[in-house]
């Protein structure tokens, strides 16, 4: 994905959340911060809140008007806490954030990406400016988000959209690599030593069944098996130790 992504904020309230919103959209790659009609200076508190974001803070550009703020934006994407069934009141229905990073993928040009106020969210007109609109699932009984939150969340949907080859990303967590074989491997030792020091026979089944959980759940690296097998070699090596010597 080439697309340049702005981020324009309509009539900011708190110029700390402004702050915020500059620092994440610094996290995830946003190319400008524009801002329409902001309804606080932006202080301290604003540039302590943007950290790394700073750079895209005091570059801001700033607006009168929607209108003027996303005139050269290619496609403009708005974003509303109405649910896909209450949408139809704004004409058209709206997407994932996931989906929007689907549809943004595959995008050349410049995106803007417009979050409202932090008290009533963008109007009605101005949503129909927009040729998207983008909703965050949350709670049905208390569906707003912090300004700065939604904007994480979206702006994170759009970067993890691009893949793991982007050279500008940190790396995702690594994937893990199931290793059925040393499971069952460990299972079968695990069997032999519960044998060896006399485990009830009738609970042996029930706790080889709960370690079976257990690792389903964890998923151990084939590292981490073969510590786990060493150790059951070592403790068979107490044992004959012991035996060796008459004792128990």
């Amino acid at each position: 994905m080439t697309a340049r992504i702005d981020v324009v904020v309509v009539r900011p309230k708190e110029d700390g959340n402004v702050g915020a919103v500059a620092r994440v959209a610094r996290n995830f790659g946003a190319s400008r911060l524009v801002l329409v009609a902001p309804r606080a200076p932006l202080g301290a508190e604003a540039r302590r809140r943007a950290m790394g974001g700073l750079v895209l803070l005091t570059k801001a550009r700033k607006f009168s008007t929607l209108a003027l703020a996303v005139r050269d934006a290619d496609l403009v994407v708005g974003t509303t806490d109405l649910s896909t069934g209450r949408s139809t009141a704004y004409l058209r229905r709206s997407v994932s954030p996931e989906r929007f990073g689907e549809i943004a993928r595959s995008l050349l040009g410049r995106v803007a990406v417009v979050f409202g106020p932090e008290d009533n969210g963008l109007s009605r007109d101005e949503l129909l400016q927009c040729d998207l609109l983008v909703h965050v699932p949350a709670r049905r009984e208390f569906p707003t988000l912090n300004l700065s939150h939604a904007a994480a969340v979206v702006l994170y949907a759009v970067h993890r959209a691009k893949g793991g080859d982007d050279p500008e990303t940190t790396p995702a967590p690594e994937e893990l690599l199931l290793n059925g074989r040393e499971k069952e491997l460990f299972l079968e030792r695990l069997g032999e030593l519960l044998t060896r020091i006399r485990y009830p026979a009738h609970k042996r089944r029930g706790l080889i069944l709960l370690f079976r959980r257990v690792l389903g759940r964890s998923t151990p690296t084939e590292a981490e098996f073969r510590m786990m097998l060493g150790l059951f070699r070592s403790l068979g090596r107490e044992l004959e130790g012991r035996k060796s010597h008459g004792g128990r």
